[in-house]
């Protein structure tokens, strides 16, 4: 099984917004190492990480980050060893239209 190590996606979401920034191509595995969150505006903000099986329709099980805090001018990096199998679905959302998202990680194919 091949491992091909990458940026998985990068996102910069409209405000109040629900963006899928991943989702995981058919017939592969991914691991998410890592989710840096850059907010590169002069306020505070808030944002909202989620990851659907399948693609699911987001509910509240989903939510791996609500409503978490950002400040201005400074970016989170959430080291997390997420794993996603085919199909799944990574789903970003932030209070301002300042914050980006970019996810690292692997694809196993």
């Amino acid at each position: 099984m091949p491992t091909a190590y990458k940026i998985l996606g990068q996102s910069s979401p409209v405000a109040n917004t629900t963006a899928n920034v991943y989702t995981v191509p058919s017939a592969t595995q991914a691991v998410v190492s890592t989710i840096v969150i850059c907010n590169r505006g002069t306020a505070n903000a808030s944002y909202h990480i989620a990851a659907q099986a399948n693609g699911a329709t987001l509910s509240n099980s989903h939510y791996i980050a609500f409503n978490s805090a950002v400040s201005s001018n400074d970016s989170i990096a959430l080291t997390i060893g997420l794993t996603l199998s085919a199909t799944d679905v990574l789903s970003v959302n932030a209070s301002s239209n300042t914050i980006t998202f970019s996810i690292f990680g692997s694809e196993i194919t």
